[in-house]
């Protein structure tokens, strides 16, 4: 059997795929605990510029595997546990990268993979996407840390309407909200997410992760802490060779060569 997640590491390049596309690419323990494998070893990678995170086949991710759940049967909760553990620490993992985690997303995402899309930096979708929550639907509660970014995403009414309801969003509609980053042709996501991803990798990885933290942190600061903590990360990037070569390639109007240190 193939595994159920794929990391290929190239140049600061990662491809992290999920890789059960007969089961379009639905989210059970094994892959929940290769997910934390691969996002564990993404963490300690040095020289990570950036991270393209795609699907399988022709869906991005219908979320639990809900067949999983009903195999378990009155050992339900014992089977949800041993899947949340180990996604909910992949989830973290990615979230603490310095390196932009760039989504593609074609045919539909479900669930902890629609949670899964919230938590990258950018999202490139296909026309044809479609996204939605799921949870309630199987009398379930969200996850993957849903509740986290889509209310930051979204606003906490939208979300609600998202979790609530379970609409369907259109990708254009998911753009509109906040929730996709740009969309593309569907024959064309691929190399939009592709060169996308190679585009920030060759990047200033060390702003680029310092910009990171201080958009996902924003709401948990006042101003003032805020701009001291601004103030704090633009030193820190000013002392760095990135930094020191970002100026002088402006000044010299040429293009510059980030080593993302």
């Amino acid at each position: 059997m193939s595994d159920p997640v794929l990391l290929e590491i190239d140049a600061g390049l990662a491809h992290l795929t999920l890789n059960r596309p007969d089961a379009s690419n639905a989210i059970d323990q094994s892959m929940a605990e290769s997910l934390e494998d691969a996002a564990s070893t993404l963490l300690d990678t040095d020289g990570l510029r950036a991270v393209l995170l795609t699907g399988a086949g022709t869906r991005f991710c219908a979320g639990g595997d809900v067949r999983s759940f009903a195999d378990a049967g009155d050992a339900l909760d014992r089977a949800l546990e041993q899947i949340l553990r180990p996604l909910h620490t992949a989830v973290t993992h990615l979230g603490r990268l310095d390196a932009p985690v760039v989504a593609a997303v074609q045919g539909s995402a479900a669930g902890a993979g629609l949670a899964l899309l919230a938590g990258a930096d950018v999202v490139v979708a296909a026309s044809s996407a479609k996204l939605v929550m799921a949870y309630t639907g199987i009398g379930l509660v969200p996850d993957g840390g849903s509740t986290f970014y889509l209310p930051r995403i979204v606003g906490v009414q939208r979300a609600l309407d998202l979790a609530l309801t379970n609409r369907v969003l259109t990708a254009d509609e998911a753009c509109a909200w906040g929730l996709v980053s740009r969309v593309v042709a569907d024959d064309a996501l691929a190399d939009e997410a592709e060169s996308l991803a190679r585009s920030v990798a060759s990047g200033p990885t060390g702003a680029l992760g310092a910009a990171k933290r201080l958009m996902r942190s924003s709401l948990a600061r006042d101003l003032e802490a805020q701009l001291s903590h601004e103030a704090e990360l633009m030193i820190i990037a000013g002392e760095s060779d990135d930094g020191r070569e970002g100026v002088e390639a402006f000044s010299e109007k040429r293009p510059p060569t980030f080593l993302g240190s």
